[in-house]
């Protein structure tokens, strides 16, 4: 049996999430990949088994179906650290958009990641090791029109692990919000949001340097991590301006 730690990464078939898993393979933990692709979880699978020598796993789940839970927490019942990082979002208005689609974000963005938490959380603080990263976004502390579920999923993920900080803190454990800004993903096309100003502002953040500061800073046992100097103070304007204000800010953003 392998001496290793054991990482769980949900949305680990790109993005930050595949960065995640090649960093912690890279650190000496054997990983357990989720995502719904079978095919592209078995071939990041490979690369990472020939180039850190981990054991890794491969379930291919959707993640806003509840037996995909199930199935998640029976194959592994504990793991070390825990990696949410599965999302996605929708653009328009609230009004217009499938309630399916909404539905499906909540229990992707929200649902799958609380259930998770509170599945792995117990082993961790019987430990008194390990812990978790919650992937969240500077769409945490901002309000949301046109991506409104999006930015309320990400608030309630910010919030979750704040509180959660503070309920582990001093048992070995620790539970960080990583929450960057635009990042070089493929989130930007399915949430179609290409041609936005958000995305026109500044450069996007390397996914791989994303990874890194969360990890590094969960490591440190930071309880929020906000990578870059503009995203900080992205973090912070909503303690200086008027809420209304934001709202404007916030729709001119993302509006296409």
């Amino acid at each position: 049996m392998s001496a290793r730690p054991l990482a769980l990464i949900t949305g680990a078939s790109g993005g930050i999430g595949l960065e995640f898993a090649r960093l912690l393979a890279a650190d000496g933990y054997d990983c357990v990949l989720v995502a719904r692709s079978r095919e592209r979880l078995e071939s990041i699978a490979a690369d990472i088994r020939e180039k850190s020598g981990v054991a890794v796993t491969c379930i291919a789940a959707d993640l806003t179906l509840d037996e995909s839970i199930a199935q998640i927490t029976a194959a592994i019942p504990h793991c070390d650290l825990l990696v949410n990082n599965a999302g996605f979002a929708n653009n328009g208005p609230y009004a217009e958009l499938p309630e399916s689609d909404i539905a499906d974000e909540i229990r992707l963005d929200v649902l799958a990641l609380a259930r998770l938490t509170r599945h792995y959380l117990p082993g961790m603080l019987a430990a008194r090791s390990g812990g978790v990263i919650n992937v969240a976004s500077t769409a945490a502390f901002l309000p949301g029109p046109l991506m409104a579920t999006y930015y309320a999923s990400k608030a309630f993920v910010l919030s979750l692990s704040e509180a959660l900080w503070e309920e582990v803190r001093g048992n070995g454990v620790t539970v960080s919000c990583l929450c960057p800004g635009a990042t070089k993903t493929a989130f930007f096309a399915r949430a179609n949001m290409e041609g936005t100003r958000l995305l026109s502002m500044q450069p996007l953040a390397d996914a791989s340097a994303v990874a890194r500061a969360g990890y590094e800073g969960w490591k440190r046992g930071k309880r929020v991590v906000v990578p870059g100097a503009m995203n900080a103070a992205l973090a912070f304007s909503p303690k200086i301006t008027p809420r209304s204000l934001l709202l404007r800010i916030s729709r001119r953003l993302v509006a296409r």
